[in-house]
């Protein structure tokens, strides 16, 4: 079953507020709306100085959120869907409607890193159940302690 689709980014925050709250997590959330305060603002999809933000005339939306506790997560939503969660400083994009389902992963423990000797490799792999597994390279010098806990 898919996730439940997420169309703005205030409803990918609520949503992503619930799953910390079901975790003990508290959230500080900083919110730029408009295109004064966004980086669609800057850039838009047809070049500087847009007038309106893509075909819809939406007002941009972007958010940081970031959570207490081990480990070190924050979520950045931007304005065209795209989502990047920081998972003890490694960065992971993820769709927006799969972030909830992520971060349910990673404060469920379904976290591990898997070291390789030949090639030298080390891999941050999130298991979000019914779907793919997330995957990102850690460098060596990256390793947090909470990370080196979670080597296989």
């Amino acid at each position: 079953m898919p996730p439940p689709h997420l169309p703005t980014t205030q409803s990918a925050v609520l949503a992503i507020e619930a799953v910390a709250a079901r975790h003990g997590r508290t959230v500080r959330a900083q919110h730029d709306i408009g295109r004064d305060r966004t980086f669609a603002g800057l850039v838009g999809p047809d070049g500087p100085g847009d007038e309106l933000d893509g075909a819809c005339g939406a007002i941009p939306h972007e958010a940081l959120l970031e959570f207490d506790g081990s480990p070190a997560v924050t979520v950045r939503l931007f304005t065209h869907d795209e989502v990047t969660v920081t998972v003890e400083g490694i960065a992971f994009d993820v769709d927006r409607d799969r972030v909830p389902g992520f971060l349910n992963a990673v404060w469920s423990d379904l976290v591990h890193v898997r070291a390789r000797t030949f090639p030298p490799s080390t891999t941050l792999i999130v298991t979000v159940p019914g779907e793919p597994s997330h995957r990102e390279d850690v460098g060596v010098r990256d390793l947090t302690p909470w990370l080196a806990r979670r080597v296989r």
